[in-house]
């Protein structure tokens, strides 16, 4: 198995169980995201409540709750939303932050700085429809990662800045 932690914190942020697609030349990874009933399983041993007296269900106070897959795997945290201002300023940070972490030749750096602008772009475009999410830790300078409800879809597109997640093998 394959996770793919977060270079500057350290967070597990995704791994291969969920599939993903590359957009803006690799810069951007796309990962469907679906909500998930936890808790609350119901399980029918066979016995019959209404011969033994129990008519009412007596059974623990069921606790069921409706997640996002990934949100809920990785403990991810939700954010408050940015502005134009501050998701400029936090970009800015993450570049510079992240660029010398990187363990690619000099051609992929490049390939990441000229394709990080027009990824920033689309993401700037979606603004106001993104929720963002850091890893558990909730380190200042981690990865944010985005959600988008694309095409008025029930479930989650989740976006990762590609570059700035490490492959570790489980």
């Amino acid at each position: 198995m394959l996770v793919y932690q977060d270079h500057l914190s350290g967070d597990e942020l995704l791994s291969d169980s969920f599939a993903y697609k590359e957009i803006y030349d690799g810069v951007l990874w796309e990962v469907e995201g679906k909500w998930v009933v936890k808790g609350a399983i119901d399980f029918d041993i066979g016995a019959n409540p209404s011969a033994e007296d129990g008519g009412d269900d007596e059974g623990v106070d069921d606790q069921a709750v409706k997640v996002v897959d990934i949100v809920d795997t990785f403990r991810l945290q939700e954010q408050p939303a940015f502005d134009k201002k501050q998701f400029v300023t936090y970009i800015k940070r993450y570049i510079k932050l992240l660029t010398p972490k990187l363990e690619i030749d000099e051609k992929k750096k490049l390939t990441f700085m000229n394709n990080i602008h027009a990824a920033t772009k689309f993401l700037l475009s979606n603004l106001s429809d993104l929720q963002f999410f850091i890893g558990e830790s909730m380190h200042d300078d981690s990865s944010l990662v985005f959600a988008l409800y694309k095409d008025g879809s029930s479930n989650p597109t989740f976006l990762y800045f590609a570059h700035g997640l490490k492959e570790v093998k489980c």
